[in-house]
């Protein structure tokens, strides 16, 4: 600015500047305001003349006029003096400017604390109603509910809180189950544990009707089940044996203690689950050879595993049994399908439904019924088998099957596939 007057300038008097240091040394000013004389400018879009000087641009904060740098007009008029005007726009007002920048920080500050707050909010609500869940589980056990029972209705109020659902907003918990694929089977038991929920928190609701609809279970074939227990290994064998023979529920079966094994008698009793009635069972001399070659490090044949960890393990060797023999009716044969497989032989066997009853350990007659219309055999299904001493016919009378006749110095037997 050295040999400049204030007469030189468009601005006058109203150019002086304010001097900041770069950080490279050099000496920056920004000029005042030339409509409010403000020292609050911003740095704007720079400008090009038409032989393309260039010029800063700057925008008061105060008032929101944008302004050339009257340093950089001097410069141009005296480098291009051939140019009579370099800027001759009046000088306008932004209709977009915010003013009073200290209130959009504010607005900002205070987004931010809504958004603090709502989420300490979510925070405390998911801690609530974890509590919540937490006292429903011991609710339950105080009520004397099975295990299995407590973890699968738990498990379901968790469900629906990750579906988005609050469990203290009956109209929410409807307006999941009526947008969720489930049966009418699987929300019928979600509402029964939701009642149940509602009743030790003291609430009310009017529950949706859902009908369970009764279907036929799938039966596999003795060979489908022997290729099934042949692909497993391990222990996963040995559970799958004893469901094979014995029909009972997976619950029961993982619970078998040494204790509950006769070795002299080749017996298994059953802690019974769901209010069944206790049971005692005939087991085979191949199955107990495979139960005595476990190890005995816990008072539980199979450990103090997790069931559902084992399930997972087995959920993986069917599918590659599965894929291996090419047959996907495997894929549909579950722990419970062993226990409807047994229940059908044996009444087509017997032609007793007392006795399937008393098999299964059911109170009620009505749950066993199901079993005289799974199945109708025909009468050339059967597997065929002969016996020419008394250690080959024990084995196959073990294994189930049936004596026929004698011929030819050997004994038939048969048992349906």
């Amino acid at each position: 600015m050295a040999g400049l007057t204030p007469e030189d300038s468009i601005f006058g008097s109203k150019t002086e500047t304010n001097s900041k240091s770069s950080p490279e040394g050099d000496v920056v000013s920004s000029p005042l305001c030339p409509h409010c004389c403000s020292s609050k400018v911003w740095r704007d879009a720079k400008r090009y003349t038409r032989l393309g000087f260039e010029i800063q641009r700057w925008l008061c904060r105060h008032c929101g006029r944008r302004f050339s740098d009257p340093n950089d007009l001097q410069r141009a008029k005296k480098a291009m003096p051939q140019v009579e005007t370099v800027e001759t726009k009046p000088l306008k007002r932004s209709n977009t400017i915010v003013f009073t920048r200290q209130i959009c920080v504010t607005e900002t500050k205070n987004l931010a604390a809504e958004q603090q707050k709502s989420e300490v909010l979510l925070r405390n609500e998911a801690a609530i109603t974890n509590g919540k869940i937490l006292e429903y589980e011991f609710w339950l056990l105080k009520r004397g509910y099975a295990q299995s029972t407590i973890e699968g209705r738990v498990k379901i109020m968790k469900r629906l809180v990750k579906l988005g659902a609050s469990l203290f907003d009956p109209e929410s918990i409807k307006d999941v189950l009526a947008k969720q694929p489930w049966s009418d089977g699987r929300k019928e038991y979600v509402t029964e544990a939701y009642t149940n929920f509602l009743i030790m928190v003291g609430g009310k609701w009017d529950p949706p009707k859902y009908c369970r609809v009764e279907k036929i279970p799938f039966i596999p074939t003795e060979q489908e089940i022997d290729q099934l227990i042949a692909g497993c290994g391990g222990k996963t064998t040995i559970v799958l044996q004893i469901l094979k023979e014995t029909a009972m529920r997976i619950g029961e079966a993982w619970k078998l203690k040494w204790i509950d094994i006769d070795f002299v008698n080749s017996t298994i009793r059953v802690t019974p689950e769901k209010g069944s009635h206790a049971r005692m069972f005939k087991i085979s001399s191949k199955l107990l050879a495979m139960i005595s070659a476990l190890p005995r490090k816990t008072e539980r044949l199979f450990g103090n595993y997790d069931l559902r960890g084992f399930r997972s393990s087995f959920i993986k060797q069917r599918k590659r049994t599965a894929n291996k023999l090419g047959n996907p009716r495997m894929l549909q044969i579950t722990f419970h399908t062993f226990r409807h497989w047994k229940a059908t032989m044996e009444y087509h066997k017997t032609k007793d439904i007392l006795h399937v009853m008393r098999l299964l350990g059911h109170k009620n007659i009505k749950n066993t019924l199901i079993y005289t219309q799974l199945v109708t055999f025909e009468d050339d299904e059967y597997v065929c088998k002969t016996a020419e001493n008394v250690k080959e016919a024990k084995e196959l009378i073990e294994a189930g099957y049936q004596y026929v006749c004698d011929m030819d110095s050997l004994k038939l037997f048969r048992k349906r596939k």
